[in-house]
């Protein structure tokens, strides 16, 4: 018996990636309860409505058009844009359109954008075996599910050591969803794993120039998790012990010291959902502004304040997001293009306070020179706030010092659109239509709420994605790429 055999024949052992994989093989829609299913349709919808704002927008043009050019044609739609790319490229792109203005849902506690990676990879393996609505659901909620308990048990750790969970840990639920839909068995899906594993990545260097790398990372997991799938389904022998290994994902990335709860990884499969856990965002900047932006607004409504009544601001954050939005203080303090700026605390705060909203408007590349704005920014500083609630919901507290000596402060403890603070329905909705209307005439961004809203009923996943209107033409691709 050669080692191929060897491994698809082992006997099942309580390894985490055996655990992961039998929940994958064994879910039904049918053991989910039904208000999961309606949050998972309007984050699915929530994405796209991102994707088809983003399709508008320059770094989209850019990005589609070089995979165009590098990939050619092929079968799979890229949202917002009239024609396909083969499949990897396709998720690549989609992935990066709906990450790409920072306006994608969060898993609090596991401090990963999960949509971002479940969207792209459902709607592409769906279409691989001519599947239905049902299956786009059932893998989405597979990735959701799975990546958001594998972000858990790192406690924050691998924001802290400089490694983005989006891109690393979204491998390993997209490889779940993918390997379910392509009928992988579950000793092929725990290969699939341990062969992601080597391809799971996700550097925060950007944080320090306002790169766009980060914008791929959700869609390279995809492309990865499609890859590993492929091989395992073909006999390609993957690493046993992916997580809890002497090399795997929790040592290699957050090192001996930092002491990962691998038992989050399985806790409550099929019982718990951490669907529900995922936050919407209102804002379109990082999750860790949030807070600071609605303290912004209420202080502003509530006493008044005009900008040059202003001497200082002072932000109370959490230490261990510090190193995403405040530092290097320079730096966000003058934000070096737009998507710089969404990962900057002062000049969130600063927008708010100056034109009383943070929208797609407020955080545009026309909007990131405003003397006003940025001359708040100086005038902002931070300390830690050693009561933050971080991570499971992302707090902060801001104080506000007048010229005449005034000071007021104001405390957002759970950010909006969290489980404890959600969204309502017709605000989902009402965002979806103020992102999708930017690449789609009316009639059509009312079509696609139905059709979401009702996706166990979609029997075409191709037609559907086809038929989100393109937002430019083939001409602009050819030129770009």
């Amino acid at each position: 018996m050669d080692n191929a055999a060897i491994a698809h024949n082992a006997t099942p052992d309580p390894l985490i990636s055996a655990s992961l994989s039998s929940f994958a093989s064994e879910l039904r829609l049918d053991d989910v309860p039904d208000p999961v299913c309606q949050c998972a349709k309007l984050h699915m919808l929530d994405a796209i409505g991102i994707a088809l704002a983003s399709s508008t927008e320059k770094f989209a043009l850019q990005i589609v058009g070089a995979l165009s050019g590098l990939a050619g044609r092929g079968d799979y739609p890229v949202i917002g844009f009239p024609h396909k790319l083969p499949i990897r490229d396709a998720v690549l792109a989609n992935g990066a359109l709906i990450h790409g203005i920072d306006f994608d849902d969060t898993h609090s506690a596991g401090v990963i954008h999960v949509s971002a990676s479940a969207l792209p990879m459902a709607l592409a393996a769906a279409q691989s075996i001519a599947g239905t609505g049902k299956d786009v659901l059932l893998a989405y909620l597979i990735c959701v599910e799975t990546a958001s308990r594998i972000a858990i048990a790192a406690k924050g750790g691998f924001h802290v050591k400089g490694f983005h969970p989006t891109g690393m840990v979204a491998a390993f639920g997209a490889v779940l969803g993918v390997g379910r839909l392509w009928g992988l068995t579950e000793p092929e899906l725990a290969h699939a794993q341990g062969l992601v594993l080597s391809k799971a990545s996700g550097s925060f260097e950007f944080i320090e120039d306002g790169a766009w790398n980060k914008r791929f990372h959700p869609g390279w997991a995809v492309a990865a998790a499609i890859t590993a799938c492929a091989l395992a389904k073909a006999g390609v022998i993957g690493a046993r012990k992916t997580y809890e290994g002497r090399y795997g994902l929790f040592k290699s990335y957050l090192g001996d010291a930092w002491q990962a709860d691998l038992s989050a990884c399985t806790a409550g499969l099929g019982s718990k959902w951490e669907m529900l856990a995922v936050a919407l965002k209102p804002y379109p900047v990082c999750h860790f502004n949030h807070a600071f932006i609605d303290a912004a607004l209420a202080l502003r409504k509530d006493y008044s304040i005009a900008p040059d009544q202003i001497e200082s601001i002072q932000a109370l954050i959490g230490k261990d997001q510090i190193g995403i939005v405040c530092e290097p203080e320079a730096n966000k303090r003058r934000p070096q293009n737009a998507y710089d700026a969404r990962f900057s605390l002062p000049f969130a705060i600063a927008t708010a306070l100056i034109h009383g909203r943070l929208t797609m408007n407020e955080i545009a590349d026309s909007a990131i020179h405003d003397h006003r704005v940025l001359g708040l920014c100086d005038h902002t500083t931070y300390a830690i706030d050693d009561t933050s609630a971080y991570p499971r919901h992302y707090s902060g507290t801001l104080v506000i010092r007048l010229r005449d000596g005034r000071t007021f402060s104001h405390r957002e403890e759970i950010n909006r659109g969290s489980t404890e603070k959600p969204l309502s329905k017709d605000d989902v909705l009402d965002k979806f239509r103020q992102t999708a209307c930017k690449a789609l005439p009316a009639a059509k961004v009312e079509k696609t709420i139905r059709d979401v809203l009702d996706l166990e009923s979609l029997t075409g996943v191709d037609a559907f994605v086809s038929a989100l209107a393109p937002a430019v033409s083939s001409t602009a691709l050819r030129e770009m790429a």
